[in-house]
């Protein structure tokens, strides 16, 4: 797969980026406004002509724009890396939990992060990035809803079923700012367990494979985690909870090839294939938008 830009916009991709209805990017064309051409019927946009377009729209004083890392920060996912990997994009990786990516983002240390991090109502992450980007030229684009719950040894020769069976367990902790980690400990704060009683071998497991690893060794009786990873190690599950795992990504690098990639790449038969190989993954709402900051 090519990981160039397309040349040619769309109408709909076009009105996207310049937050208005299709309907006035009809307008606009019709007008002889905006740079077009018509090819069976379809109306095209050439990109660099339309960001020429835009800049001589501007006013104010001209800023010196920094480039943003093509890093990929946050939360770490199995199927995200292999589709990091597969699409192309080129795209470095920095998994090191949902808050660390946001504030790098945030920081503009990389152009984007996944994170999945529940909030008060049922949510995912829009709060959350509201509270610490302000305003910021972002947005949130759905990547998986996912299957989340206890790895346990393979046959559970524990019988855990619940949080609350866990009280006399080894139980492997994620780093205090992964968003697992905070959905586990939110879990267990409503089945009345303190997280923090728990026992469990010594420091924090970094990714989802740390915490498979950590029980398919013996180091501890069970940890909180994907099932897709549960199934990768063939160690036992017991369900608890879905979350939604968004990417956030600033606008200005959305359009960048690497993104762009990798979005193309998330409604491929491919990637889907994928997901449905790997256990407890739902990408039907991939690339959907949740959150898309308003322009200043």
């Amino acid at each position: 797969m090519s990981d160039t830009a397309p040349t040619y916009l769309t109408t709909r991709e076009l009105a996207d980026l310049m937050r208005i209805k299709e309907r006035k990017v009809y307008d606009l064309a019709a007008s002889g406004e905006v740079p077009c051409i018509r090819v069976v019927g379809k109306l095209l946009f050439p990109r660099e002509e339309v960001a020429a377009w835009m800049a001589a729209a501007r006013s104010g004083p001209v800023a010196t724009e920094t480039r943003l890392p093509m890093i990929l920060a946050g939360s770490h996912d199995p199927l995200l890396e292999w589709a990091l990997r597969q699409s192309g994009s080129g795209l470095a990786a920095f998994f090191d939990g949902s808050s660390d990516g946001i504030g790098r983002v945030a920081r503009r240390e990389a152009a984007a992060c996944a994170t999945h991090i529940r909030e008060a109502g049922g949510d995912w992450n829009v709060a959350t990035v509201r509270d610490m980007l302000g305003d910021a030229p972002v947005v949130l684009i759905e990547f998986a809803r996912r299957q989340c719950g206890l790895i346990v040894e393979p046959g559970n020769p524990h019988a855990i079923e619940a949080v609350t069976d866990l009280a006399p367990l080894r139980f492997a902790r994620r780093q205090p700012g992964a968003g697992g980690q905070k959905l586990f400990e939110a879990l267990a704060t409503e089945a009345g367990l303190d997280p923090a009683a728990l026992a469990g071998p010594p420091g924090v497991a970094k990714t989802e494979d740390d915490v498979a690893r950590l029980v398919l060794d013996g180091k501890a009786d069970a940890g909180f985690g994907l099932a897709a990873m549960a199934a990768q190690y063939r160690l036992g599950f017991v369900p608890l909870a879905e979350d939604r795992t968004d990417l956030l990504v600033w606008r200005q690098a959305f359009f960048e090839p690497p993104l762009q990639a990798l979005m193309r790449f998330l409604h491929t038969p491919e990637f889907r294939e994928r997901a449905a190989e790997m256990s407890g993954y739902d990408v039907a709402a991939a690339g959907m938008v949740h959150y898309n900051a308003p322009s200043p």
